[in-house]
């Protein structure tokens, strides 16, 4: 889901708000209550969650990968030098 920067022109308060790419711009300060919030130009950003690839793939990096035994040693049930 996307992050987006908001700031008031008004009263300068800034923020950074999580939305849907479809979800309406915000265009009201929650800090002064004027309707002078805009969007600002920003890096992009995004935050990842629940149990998805990066999750279960990379959030470990390779640990997961070298701690499997490499077949030909033994470690496996398939192998026949098991």
């Amino acid at each position: 889901m996307p992050i987006y920067t908001y700031q008031c022109s008004a009263c300068g308060h800034a923020q950074d708000e999580m939305q849907k790419v479809s979800d309406a711009l915000l265009t009201v300060c929650p800090q002064c209550g004027q309707s002078a919030y805009t969007k600002q130009v920003t890096a992009a950003g995004f935050a990842l969650k629940g149990s998805g690839w990066y999750a279960t793939d990379f959030k470990n990096g390779s640990a997961a990968k070298a701690e499997a035994p490499a077949c030909g040693t033994g470690g496996c049930s398939g192998c026949p030098a098991s």
